[in-house]
């Protein structure tokens, strides 16, 4: 590649806007990314605050016996904290729109096993992101 070019990629990319905002006005996000568990044994504890309001949904994750619980209720007051801090949101009004969970990294292990076998073992990190929007009601 020659100069000239390099010096006309740079110029276009200059002069780029920045992203669009990604949520609504009546919404606020948090993210947990990088947990050690797998993203199933999360899911099963995104289900139960699902549409949910953000009042009942803390009180199910309080009262959880899974030890992931503590780290989806400290997610969830985040986005609390987001939604009154930087949108100016009424929390009584919030609402737990979404929760979805994702795969982060695996790490591969083995252990071994009879007649020089090997057992694989698979430690599982995920992601989970939580968003609360204000209804009307």
């Amino acid at each position: 590649m020659g100069m000239g070019l390099i010096k006309k990629l740079r110029e276009v990319n200059v002069g780029q806007q920045k992203n669009k905002k990604r949520y609504a006005d009546n919404e606020a996000v948090a993210v947990l990314r990088r947990v050690k568990t797998a993203p199933s044994k999360i899911n099963d504890v995104a289900k139960l605050i699902r549409g949910k309001k953000v009042s009942n949904a803390l009180a199910l994750l309080s009262f959880s016996h899974r030890r992931i619980a503590l780290d989806v209720k400290k997610t969830l007051e985040s986005a609390i904290s987001n939604a009154e801090n930087n949108n100016n949101l009424d929390i009584d009004t919030l609402v737990v729109a979404e929760a979805h969970v994702g795969k982060s990294l695996v790490l591969k292990r083995w252990k071994a096993r009879a007649r020089g076998r090997v057992g694989r073992i698979k430690k599982m990190f995920s992601h989970l992101t939580i968003t609360v929007r204000a209804t009307e009601n």
